[in-house]
């Protein structure tokens, strides 16, 4: 029997349009601690899905539309449901048929007539597999809860991370970022300031300006986030995001003091939402802005080289194209 977390069935979508094909699968799994259910096509494996994920599917090639191809690569496109594993079951043995299954995401390949012992294996494996994913995906969970964590600490700066995750996914579509980036971006709006969580209360809700040596502990705060994240390769893309979104173009910022496209363009993304929502808050020791105020604080900060002239106008566009009084200031301010 796997070897598998009793406290949980692992739940199993077998889908076929041959009611044999489903009972003999069925029958295969169910010798083991399974939750099988079943759909007959495409549509209704993808309402099983949409309703309640499974840990794993295993797939039929051919069904009416949606085949079993279509429905494996849409699966694989959402980011919600791209982690599942998908065995795909076919009755041809040919390079085509799994060169088609591979370009639409397949995990792994069973061709019939199934073998139970071969079944086993791969199911098995695959399980395991999700199991590790799964719990990846809790440390991520943790994380996330740190980062909002360290944002209660200061009661003004409530929603901020939900917003710079929204607003950096926003603009990193505008920029045409494809999806790993844009997931990256909405961990950083969590996890960017996670490394204040090492800054004493004392110094993050000072109603004054910080002295030199208490600016020294804050800017330690991009460094102590990537130290923190570090061991998880989940995070490969979310680090540079952590560490840079306080650098400058003109090469002013900290901790490197990197400059121009040396930044990471995600960096510079999370940068200019994360300045603009500062703005537009109340904060110990300011006002919060208006929003025609924020943008021409922005544009001015821009001018003298501290952001990515490119990021900054995509940014006013961005704005622009939301409408309302929002669209009108930022338009003016942009002529």
């Amino acid at each position: 029997m796997t070897d598998l977390p009793e406290e949980r069935q692992p739940r199993i979508l077998v889908v076929d349009d041959q009611e044999e094909n489903l009972e003999l699968l069925e029958a295969f799994l169910n010798v083991h601690d399974y939750q099988i259910v079943q759909a007959r096509n495409g549509r209704e494996a993808l309402t099983q899905v949409a309703q309640e994920p499974p840990d794993l599917i295993l797939l039929d090639t051919h069904m009416p539309p949606p085949d079993g191809y279509q429905v494996c690569k849409e699966i694989k496109q959402n980011e919600h449901t791209r982690l599942i594993p998908i065995i795909i079951v076919t009755t041809s043995g040919e390079l085509e048929s799994r060169v088609r299954g591979i370009e639409a995401g397949a995990d792994d390949f069973l061709t019939k007539p199934v073998h139970r012992l071969e079944l086993d294996a791969r199911v098995g494996s695959l399980l395991r597999l999700k199991q590790f994913t799964d719990e990846l995906e809790n440390v991520d969970g943790v994380l996330v809860s740190l980062g909002l964590a360290v944002e209660a600490k200061d009661p003004s700066t409530q929603g901020h991370c939900e917003r710079l995750a929204d607003y950096g996914v926003q603009l990193g579509r505008r920029f045409g970022l494809p999806p790993d980036h844009l997931t990256a971006l909405r961990r950083a709006g969590y996890l960017h300031d996670l490394g204040k969580i090492a800054v004493p209360e004392s110094i993050l809700l000072k109603p004054a300006r910080l002295t030199p040596e208490e600016w020294e502990i804050m800017r330690m705060h991009p460094e102590v986030g990537e130290r923190i994240c570090q061991p998880l390769r989940s995070m490969r893309l979310v680090l540079p995001i952590i560490r840079h979104h306080h650098e400058r173009w003109d090469g002013s910022g900290y901790p490197d003091r990197l400059k121009g496209e040396t930044i990471p363009l995600t960096a510079r993304i999370l940068q200019i939402v994360d300045v603009y929502d500062a703005l537009r808050t109340e904060r110990p020791y300011k006002a919060g802005f208006s929003p025609a105020e924020a943008l021409k604080i922005l544009q001015e900060e821009g001018s003298k080289g501290w952001y990515n002239p490119e990021v900054v106008a995509e940014f006013f566009a961005m704005l622009s194209s939301a409408g309302g009084s929002l669209k009108t200031e930022s338009q003016a301010l942009l002529r």
